[in-house]
């Protein structure tokens, strides 16, 4: 999505809610057969088949322009959200409390995911936004965190989809070396944990990697990857402070972003958080937390359909193996360097 086209939906015109239901009902054919095999195919997960089935859809038929506001509202505002709604299950103090032990690794492993991203970035010549996609997919949590960044970089279907992709083929990587490597390694549950909950992107894949290595070291990945995921606030808002300080040196005359449109301040963010702090002070039930996580999921499913209904085949072919080969670079410094950061750290 460029920003004039961002610019226009901002303004929307949000058709009616007649207008919308062609391309919902569309984008929920995809969304529905991926969550079918999400549930078939765990490790594969629901969220990249809906990628994937919407983008080989678009690639076979182009859907009909009444479709157009539906998938464009699905891809946009479903996301986000779906990013609302899990802030809805993340219990801040929670997350602080049993993190901690893993911050610093987990600082470290940021740091120098993003060094990294910026480094390969200029090597590769890879465009911005795909590059802090992937950079921030990898550095943080996958999927969520490519989802969360998107609307704020205002980046292209396209984009977003090939980030999803390259991510994607690094946790199946993770899933199947990683126990392997850490029995060769000798490490001990809790430092699997910590290795597989920093340098694994997805949860789905921390889970099946921490598992497959045992339970004391699956409870603790998932803790850490708790911890990890609880980073989006602070990057997405960094993020957002970024492109506005820029945006103010635009040229006279030239559309200025306003509050009031919400490229300024990422309003889901704010709600995000929002969210984690109801969540936080106990006012969310616990009887419904399954619930809002299923509602969280299927509407991440719903939106990233519609995103790959919206995608443009041809662009990602033209972009090349470079996002990959970004992704690899990014991936194997983090990996690195939590493997790293625990033979200085006192156990």
């Amino acid at each position: 999505m460029t920003a004039s086209d961002s610019e226009a939906s901002t303004m929307l015109r949000v058709p009616s809610v007649s207008g919308l239901w062609p391309g919902l009902l569309l984008a929920c054919v995809p969304a529905l057969l991926a969550w079918l095999g999400g549930m078939a195919l765990p490790l594969v997960g629901g969220a990249v088949l809906a990628i994937l089935l919407g983008v080989a859809l678009r690639a076979a038929w182009t859907p009909p322009a009444q479709c157009a506001p539906g998938i464009e509202f699905a891809g946009k505002y479903v996301l986000q959200a779906s990013i609302v709604l899990l802030g809805l299950g993340l219990d801040l103090g929670e997350v602080a409390h049993v993190g901690r032990a893993s911050l610093r690794v987990t600082l470290a492993t940021l740091t120098l995911a993003f060094i990294a991203t910026w480094l390969l970035r200029r090597l590769l010549r890879i465009p911005g936004k795909l590059a802090v996609l992937v950079g921030v997919g990898t550095a943080i949590c996958g999927g969520s965190a490519i989802a969360a960044v998107a609307p704020i970089l205002q980046a292209e279907e396209h984009d977003t989809a090939f980030a999803l992709s390259t991510i994607f083929l690094f946790n199946v990587v993770a899933v199947l070396l990683f126990p392997w490597l850490g029995h060769l390694l000798g490490m001990d549950a809790t430092q699997f944990g910590l290795w597989a909950g920093t340098a694994i992107n997805d949860t789905s894949s921390v889970v099946a990697a921490g598992y497959a290595y045992g339970h004391a070291a699956g409870d603790y990945a998932v803790i850490v990857k708790l911890a990890r995921a609880s980073m989006i606030v602070p990057v997405c808002l960094l993020l957002a402070g970024a492109l506005a300080w820029r945006a103010r040196g635009q040229a006279a005359g030239s559309a200025q972003p306003s509050l009031r449109s919400g490229s300024i301040v990422p309003w889901f963010i704010l709600w995000f958080i929002a969210a984690s702090l109801l969540r936080s002070a106990g006012w969310v039930p616990a009887a419904a937390l399954g619930g809002l996580h299923l509602a969280a999921s299927m509407a991440m499913v719903l939106a990233l359909a519609a995103i790959g209904l919206s995608a443009n085949l041809q662009q990602m072919r033209a972009t090349g193996p470079r996002p990959v080969l970004l992704g690899l670079g990014v991936w194997l410094a983090v990996a690195l360097a939590s493997l790293a950061m625990q033979t200085v750290l006192p156990h």
